[in-house]
């Protein structure tokens, strides 16, 4: 229990320490009942959904998070794709399903296209795969999440610098701000690639796959928009070839996501950051430098973009490092367990089914047994995990080799182009 500096400043100021002692003992029932023993590091998809499920069991729990409030409108949120196996099954179980599908997308199509504009797949507006896997915007998901869970659950505002076991056994969470938090019995780390609570499971970080994506927007208001609705539509347009992407995703906003893909060195964004933040420059050196043999269709897409540039560098979790034995106290959910490329689009599905399957085991389990449901959640994890990173692994390799789109269309899509 951490005493507040009220009852310090009574046991000090107080001729009778009786009185204090008295006051302490009358508040500690209370306040025992109400602190939380688990502690989500990340107001993501898979922290909030985590958090969702605890609410709905009646378990204590608090979110930290860093960024200052739920507001999330850059070029960096895109689109996601949830699954109905996985990333609707999870909302299912949240009681939120209904609501996720007011919000999704049930009518977009895919086009898959080589540089020159040669397009290999279509899909229809009314697939079966739109109603399997419907699209929703990154913000719109978490916003949905978010309104689920009560307010004071989620503090903004902290950033986290450390985790630590205490002497105690107990876990505490370090803040940049020199703010400490302790006494959790589980602190789950949902707070992406660079998550600072892997430490404590793993030594292994994510590995550079060679790959950026460098990211920006058309806005509704862009005279260029309509000429990519006619090129995109409602649905999400990829054009691959030469080791290099380009690829178009309608918002539910009507503004358009324009992400370009190339094989850069790691560090590319630090070197040319003062590049990244002047957007003539940027455009000019992806038009001069990369894409200048590539026909109008596409790279008018970069040259009438109106956003700012984000780089995307891409890493993954490296698959042996995901064998850990369970550590006591703590676990990793989502991409902080297993971050992986995005070419296969079930980042965010595998990270919910995170989320459900370790609520499950907690609830199974109950609040005195949180390392045994963190055994049973990191068996059922770990197979999961190192199947999306291998397969996106693949994925990406042939979606950015010399011959694309090829190979990946033989591969995963059983066309041969020959």
């Amino acid at each position: 229990m951490v005493l507040s500096t009220r009852n310090i400043e009574l046991a000090i100021k107080d001729d009778t320490p009786h009185r204090w002692f008295r006051n302490v003992l009358h508040i500690w029932p209370k306040y025992t009942s109400m602190a939380p023993s688990i502690a989500i590091l990340g107001a993501g998809p898979s922290g909030l959904l985590l958090g969702r499920m605890l609410e709905l069991a009646n378990i204590a729990y608090v979110i930290f998070e860093r960024d200052i409030s739920g507001n999330e409108s850059s070029s960096r949120a895109g689109t996601l794709d949830i699954h109905a196996d996985s990333g609707q099954l999870a909302l299912q179980n949240a009681g939120l399903l209904d609501q996720f599908k007011k919000l999704a997308r049930h009518d977009a199509h895919t086009i898959l296209a080589d540089e020159k504009g040669k397009v290999y797949i279509r899909t229809s507006e009314s697939d079966e795969a739109n109603e399997d896997r419907p699209e929703i915007d990154r913000k719109d998901l978490r916003a949905l999440l978010l309104n689920s869970v009560p307010a004071n659950r989620v503090r903004w505002g902290l950033k986290v610098q450390h985790v630590q076991r205490d002497s105690d056994g107990l876990i505490s969470v370090h803040f940049a701000d020199g703010n400490i938090e302790s006494g959790f019995r589980l602190v789950v780390g949902a707070d992406g690639a660079w998550s600072k609570a892997r430490n404590l499971v793993t030594s292994a970080k994510p590995q550079y796959s060679g790959l950026h994506y460098l990211t920006t927007t058309i806005d509704p208001q862009n005279p260029f928009h309509s000429i990519a609705v006619s090129l995109v539509g409602k649905g999400n347009y990829i054009a691959f070839g030469g080791g290099k992407q380009i690829v178009s995703l309608k918002l539910g906003d009507g503004s358009y996501y324009v992400g370009v893909g190339l094989r850069l060195p790691e560090n590319w964004s630090s070197e040319y950051a003062a590049v990244l933040e002047d957007p003539k420059a940027i455009r000019r050196l992806l038009l001069n430098d990369h894409f200048n043999d590539w026909p109008k269709l596409h790279t008018d897409l970069i040259e009438h973009s109106d956003g700012t540039f984000y780089a995307w560098p891409l890493y993954a979790m490296p698959t042996e490092s995901l064998s850990w034995r369970t550590v006591p106290g703590v676990t990793l959910i989502g991409d902080a367990a297993h971050v992986s490329t995005p070419f296969v689009g079930e980042g965010v599905n595998c990270a919910m089914t995170d989320s459900l399957q370790l609520a499950q085991q907690i609830v199974k389990h109950g609040v005195d047994d949180l390392d045994r449901a963190v055994s049973g959640y990191e068996k059922l994890m770990f197979p999961r995990a190192i199947d999306l990173i291998s397969r996106s692994a693949k994925s990406g390799e042939l979606f950015f080799a010399p011959d694309a789109p090829r190979g990946w269309l033989k591969t995963f899509a059983g066309i041969d182009c020959d």
